[in-house]
């Protein structure tokens, strides 16, 4: 699950120590205000995600570019990775015996 899909979930919003920033839209064609909060907070590229101490300086920068971000708690960003994880994890392999078996009912 994306994290702005996490995002729209009704999940409630505990006050937090840090802030995870993820940006989800694209920087081309934004303004160049815009672009230069982005840069301060160091989000370049979609998808990528950044820790920043939840401050009033980092929230009025949030708010200036709220549409183009997605704001997580500590909580839900370690929730949704664990997600992640278990979804992305290996499955036991397969084993796939072509021998055929032996019967020892023969000696009998």
């Amino acid at each position: 699950m994306s994290a702005y899909n996490a995002f729209k979930s009704n999940v409630p919003v505990a006050w937090s120590r840090n802030l995870y920033i993820t940006l989800v839209r694209g920087i081309p064609g934004t303004r160049k205000l815009h672009r230069r909060t982005l840069e301060a907070l160091r989000l370049t590229k979609c998808n990528r995600t950044v820790m920043r101490w939840n401050t009033p300086t980092v929230r009025g920068m949030i708010q200036q570019v709220k549409r183009l971000v997605v704001v997580e708690t500590q909580e839900m960003y370690n929730a949704r990775k664990q997600k992640d994880a278990t979804h992305r994890a290996l499955r036991p392999p397969l084993v796939v015996n072509h021998q055929p078996a032996s019967t020892n009912d023969s000696s009998a």
